[in-house]
């Protein structure tokens, strides 16, 4: 009893000191329903920790959206992708709010932006207003919830960034409330040996160990045969009372007899260090599986400012003949708390499964720049493009080059440059660089022509090729037909794709006159809203033009009546 009761002072503590260091009473809520969340703050994404809370907007679109204090609008932008239509708020106290996927702003940021997107005759627009250029007041409602950029459902994005470092920070350590008595959940949990003369159980590959549920709550593993230096890991997440989503966890705590080996925590980051990320998880096992287990010990090449503690970069050096105990806690920002323990005996045992070595011919230095002539295309790796040594495979076939696969993480852009000098000129502008992907498919990677070479800067491995689009983009009308009168109408809709390269620009008119159409790329829809312009003609001739990534145009007229 004593040291539960001590154990929660503990956490109390902890807990305390953390939130003393934000406001906890600055801020009201941005929504006026509760907070129920479908992302926490730090949550493993693909390539970046999320930076923000993502709140449930109740499946719709269109829920106001407020200000948690008074500020000054100091950024505002849209564009297709990312977080499509934000904006950023500057707070008095020290602090910036970030609001994204958006529907649309508010009316006075809505006309000030529009009037740019006119003045600049472009959707996607960024400006940074001057300070107090455009005021808002705490509860005064700034937006309306949406799905813009890349969403893939309604909710709103929300972060609290300091001002001056742009650091991003836990929005629940400012005293939001969300609902949360659920412990977080362990999925899976593996054993790594890390040295050359490093087994577990009789394996020298990263091992599932197996664990079951005792009556207490905890997990306890089955006892672990190991030598030699070794790591853990896991897969597993958090839930909220409300929501069924797969959240990330808060902070995580590795044991070993007793002394903290590891304590990391999802407070803040910075977002230079973001990509890291890919070192905090087995990203071998992540690009054949799309699982992330994440680790326990700190991986070769690990940047991440997120540890509290390091003992022997979380590692566990097991010696033959003595016992260790493993303890693993799971928190999420609620204070639940996930156990297990892992028993491991120091027993060195014949290897039934040697380790898994993919050898090729060509071996990568991380720290060195590495040069490759493939025949067809030459790729350059600048130095600490990777994380770490590997060997890796390359392969050539024709216009085709196979540059290992996804299995290995690319922290820098590395450059491809195909030679198309047996091409004519004709030929070479409808020709583009496109990497394909496991059921061969390709997409458009930007490429960059000069001479008798194309080339493209990426950070994904993989199988690359020379493809070649002909085809122009379609336009069909969605919402209206030909001299179809559109008096009740508020807006008008054109569905747009492109079979091969890609939508690279679109523009409409009326009657001469540049219009705005919101281009939608998860639906390829061009919207264009009547409020926008007053139409003095009864008869509308609109034209749509689009053009694909590679230079080929289309272009669509029709005729609409209107008063």
């Amino acid at each position: 009893m004593r040291k539960l009761f001590l154990g929660l002072l503990l956490f109390i503590s902890i807990t305390g000191t953390s939130q003393e260091k934000y406001p906890q009473d600055a801020f009201r809520s941005p929504v006026d329903i509760p907070l129920v969340l479908a992302g926490t703050f730090g949550e493993l994404r693909s390539n970046h920790f999320h930076s923000g809370i993502d709140i449930k907007t109740q499946q719709r679109e269109g829920l106001p959206i407020y200000a948690i204090a008074d500020g000054s609008v100091t950024r505002i932008k849209v564009s297709h992708w990312g977080y499509g239509k934000v904006l950023y708020i500057a707070h008095p106290n020290g602090y910036t709010s970030v609001y994204g996927h958006l529907q649309k702003f508010a009316p006075k940021i809505q006309e000030f932006i529009k009037k740019l997107q006119y003045k600049k005759k472009s959707y996607e627009v960024e400006d940074f207003p001057d300070y107090a250029e455009i005021k808002v007041e705490k509860g005064e409602i700034i937006a309306y919830g949406g799905n813009t950029g890349g969403s893939s459902g309604p909710h709103l994005h929300f972060e609290i960034r300091s001002s001056i470092s742009e650091k991003p920070t836990n929005p629940l350590l400012y005293g939001f409330e969300v609902r949360d008595a659920t412990n977080p959940t362990l999925l899976k949990l593996y054993g790594f040996p890390l040295s050359d003369d490093a087994q577990i159980n009789q394996n020298k590959n990263t091992t599932a160990l197996n664990f079951t549920r005792q009556k207490d709550g905890t997990f306890l593993a089955d006892p672990v045969n190991a030598t030699g230096t070794i790591g853990l890991g896991f897969i597993g997440y958090d839930r909220q009372d409300l929501a069924a989503n797969h959240n990330g966890v808060y902070s995580v705590q590795q044991l070993i007899n007793g002394k903290v080996y590891t304590d990391y925590d999802l407070e803040s980051f910075s977002f230079g260090e973001t990509r890291y990320i890919n070192t905090l998880i087995d990203y071998y096992h992540y690009g054949k599986y799309r699982q992330r287990i994440q680790l326990l010990y700190k991986a070769p090449g690990n940047r991440l400012s997120i540890y509290n503690q390091l003992e022997n970069d979380g590692k566990i050096v097991v010696r033959e003949g003595l016992s260790y105990k493993a303890e693993l806690l799971i928190k999420d920002y609620a204070g639940n708390v996930t156990k297990a323990i892992i028993p491991i005996e120091g027993k060195k045992e014949a290897v039934k499964v040697d380790k898994d070595e993919e050898k090729t011919e060509n071996y990568v230095i991380a720290k060195k720049p590495n040069n490759f002539d493939l025949g067809a295309a030459k790729v350059y790796f600048p130095s600490n493009t990777f994380y770490d040594n590997f060997y890796i495979d390359l392969k050539k076939d024709d216009d085709t080059v196979m540059i290992h696969n996804a299995r290995v993480a690319a922290h820098r852009n590395f450059t491809i440059t195909f030679d198309v000098s047996k091409y004519s000129e004709a030929e070479r502008k409808q020709m583009f660089i496109a990497r394909l992907d496991s059921r061969l498919r390709p997409s458009h990677a930007s490429t960059y022509k000069r001479g008798n070479t194309f080339t493209t800067r990426t950070r994904n491995l993989g199988t690359y090729t020379l493809a070649k689009d002909t085809v122009a983009p379609r336009i069909k009308a969605k919402n209206f037909k030909e001299k179809q009168w559109l008096n009740n109408y508020h807006y008008l809709s054109v569905r747009i794709t492109d079979d091969l390269s890609g939508i690279d620009t679109y523009s409409a008119t009326i009657n001469g006159k540049w219009i705005l159409m919101e281009y939608e790329p998860k639906t390829n829809t061009l919207t264009y809203n009547f409020d926008d312009v007053i139409l003095d003609e009864k008869e509308c001739k609109l034209e749509v033009t689009v053009t694909d990534n590679v230079g080929n145009t289309n272009t669509m007229t029709s005729t609409f009546y209107r008063k």
